[in-house]
């Protein structure tokens, strides 16, 4: 990764954010967001911006799916509420710039990251990732066991012992994933094999997380994260992450971006509110509070988490440009209900 000097561009984002305080009057300026990331993990940076802007910001918080059909239900009646959508799905982003409810980020915005945690056309840019791993219990898999691939999940020896998230957003990016890098045809052929090995279904991440660790299932499919916290929590539980090749579908990294929405009332305190996600305050606070990958140029995560190289024309974790993650929710949702997977 890059590595320019922090102290000048944490200088020049807080000076951006004074000015932009100055021209929207102080604390009478506020903006609606509407966020994919659950409260208690996005709340506190949210906090700080108000805090360090004097922008206010009120939040809606929802599925990032759910809040992207919201938001294209209301671009419809003409009664669009949000500014900023804040999505843990790139599908779900993928969908709004499909129907045109998308603005355009900043250049001075998107500049803050490599190219390829951004949209081509500038519709929404990443500020945090999620890398898909698989989780195991350490009491009860031996490393020298682990696959190499997502593929041989479907193996004999791991039937019933593998839990899985189906009607999950992360799950459901990581299938899109495989769509584009494997075909449709390859991927529901893996999603019927995966189902009739007896997985064993969650509702999230952290269900899986905390079932593996209790021992009530050897491993799970999860993004990386997830672990992280919880080892943060329990340093004793038996749980670690095991990441598959790096050209494998199943370690592919996933961003949560950020847009400005093309009726945004007032797009400057929508922009400088990115722009501190992607300051070193904001990106810190996901790389070391949330344990999620900093993207901007010149951040580093956390220590125990290892380093992924962003700079590099298609990412090292799963072989595949992020704007490939963009579209194709529906069709995805699709795919996994005729596998069989979410009954």
């Amino acid at each position: 990764m890059f590595r320019p000097q922090r102290c000048v561009r944490v200088a020049a984002t807080l000076a951006a954010i004074s000015l932009i305080a100055a021209s929207c009057g102080g604390d009478d300026a506020g903006i609606t967001l509407y966020s994919g990331r659950g409260e208690k993990l996005i709340q506190p940076i949210i906090d700080e911006f108000e805090e360090a802007s004097g922008i206010s910001v009120e939040v809606k918080f929802g599925k990032s799916a759910d809040l992207a059909l919201l938001i294209d239900e209301e671009g419809e009646a003409g009664e669009i509420a949000a500014d900023v959508f804040l999505s843990q799905s790139p599908g779900s982003m993928g969908f709004l710039e499909e129907r045109s409810r998308l603005g355009v980020v900043p250049d001075s915005t998107l500049a803050l990251v490599p190219d390829n945690v951004r949209d081509d056309g500038g519709s929404w840019v990443g500020f945090s990732g999620r890398q898909r791993v698989l989780v195991y219990n350490t009491d009860a898999v031996d490393p020298a066991d682990l696959p190499s691939s997502i593929f041989d999940m479907t193996n004999p020896q791991w039937k019933g012992r593998v839990g899985v998230a189906p009607a999950n957003g992360s799950f459901q990016d990581f299938v899109t994933a495989m769509r584009a890098t494997q075909g449709d045809t390859n991927t529901l052929e893996w999603l019927k094999a995966l189902d009739a090995n007896d997985p064993v279904l969650y509702a999230n991440n952290n269900s899986i997380v905390a079932a593996v660790g209790r021992g009530e299932v050897d491993t799970g499919l999860v993004n990386h994260y997830y672990n992280y916290r919880a080892l943060a929590e329990n340093p004793d539980q038996p749980s670690a992450n095991h990441v598959f090749a790096a050209d494998d579908p199943g370690a592919v990294l996933i961003i949560t971006g950020a847009a400005i929405l093309a009726d945004a009332d007032d797009v400057e305190p929508a922009a400088q509110l990115i722009d501190f996600l992607l300051g070193s305050s904001g990106q810190q606070y996901f790389a070391t509070k949330t344990f999620e990958y900093p993207l901007a140029i010149g951040e580093s995560p956390a220590n125990n988490v290892p380093p992924i190289n962003f700079s590099s024309d298609v990412s090292n974790a799963g072989g595949i440009a992020f704007e490939d993650l963009a579209g194709g929710l529906e069709a995805t949702r699709a795919l996994i209900a005729e596998s069989g997977l979410e009954s």
